[in-house]
């Protein structure tokens, strides 16, 4: 596949590594079928906290070798996916760093809504085009960079969930937090990738509602909900006012946008590089 090819994350998620019986076999086997089943989900997981392919590579490899190490440890008690993002994350956790441009501090759901009338981002529309398909790979570019800038203690919970795809039960457990915390966490990160993305987009008209701005914070925090569930969201569009029907699709396209990654598999020289320290510890 070309390394500049966008893919969603759906189709790594497929995978099956996950319920596979794994326990009862040796490090180097039960290892070497992950990289080989999740080693893409886990370099996607990777690249979108990191940033940098360098980096996200290196998450990987220690993140592999440190499952090597410890794999007498695992019990099966979770997924070899959950246990896998658990080392990951701890990783991530352990290298944490402010980053220049990281803000002080994140905005309420309140504070993210829009006030009065509001400007309309143009977004792309469904037709496969190719203004379309140049404005969707700019909101990609935009998304990456906004979510690079987030805190690290909500891009971790954030990518977890759209990366990943793990529930917010699971990510709770993977970072000893509450799960109310992850869910305010991923949702803060979701409405600071839109915010970003509309900022950055050509405006057209200016878009009118008729809802109060109740009705737009119960609107969005159904929506967040459905989004957390993986579920469709229970308003039609024609219900909408212009203003939460545009919001919310922005909504839905930054998301989208975090999902999508750029050369978003394993290369096959850290495959190597993966198999050679298997077998420098031991194998």
């Amino acid at each position: 596949m070309s390394q500049n090819r966008l893919i969603s994350m759906s189709t790594l998620a497929s995978s099956s590594a996950g319920r596979e019986p794994l326990l009862g076999r040796t490090p180097e086997e039960a290892v070497s079928e992950l990289v080989a089943k999740l080693g893409d989900k886990v370099f996607a997981f990777s690249m979108k906290f990191c940033g940098n392919r360098e980096d996200a590579e290196d998450l990987v490899q220690e993140t592999f070798l440190q499952a090597f190490r410890k794999w007498d440890q695992f019990e099966g008690r979770s997924s070899p996916a959950s246990w896998l993002y658990t080392i990951a994350a701890r990783t991530c956790q352990r290298k944490k760093r402010k980053r220049v441009g990281e803000p002080a501090r994140m905005a309420s759901l309140e504070e993210e809504l829009p006030s009065g009338l509001a400007l309309g981002a143009k977004l792309p529309s469904p037709d496969d085009g190719p203004l379309e398909e140049k404005l969707r790979r700019e909101a990609v570019e935009i998304v990456d960079r906004a979510l690079a800038r987030l805190p690290v203690d909500y891009r971790l919970p954030l990518v977890l969930k759209e990366i990943a795809e793990l529930s917010l039960r699971e990510i709770a457990t993977i970072l000893e937090i509450k799960e109310a915390t992850v869910k305010t966490r991923v949702h803060r990160g979701r409405l600071a990738l839109r915010a970003e993305l509309v900022q950055s987009l050509a405006k057209e008209h200016q878009l009118h509602t008729d809802h109060s701005e109740q009705v737009c914070l119960d609107l969005l925090q159904s929506k967040m909900e459905a989004m957390d569930r993986g579920a469709e969201f229970p308003v039609r569009p024609e219900d909408l006012c212009e203003r939460c029907g545009a919001f919310l699709q922005s909504l839905d396209m930054a998301a989208d946008a975090c999902r999508w990654v750029h050369g978003g598999e394993l290369s096959e020289e850290l495959r190597s590089r993966l198999a050679g320290g298997f077998e420098r510890t031991g194998c």
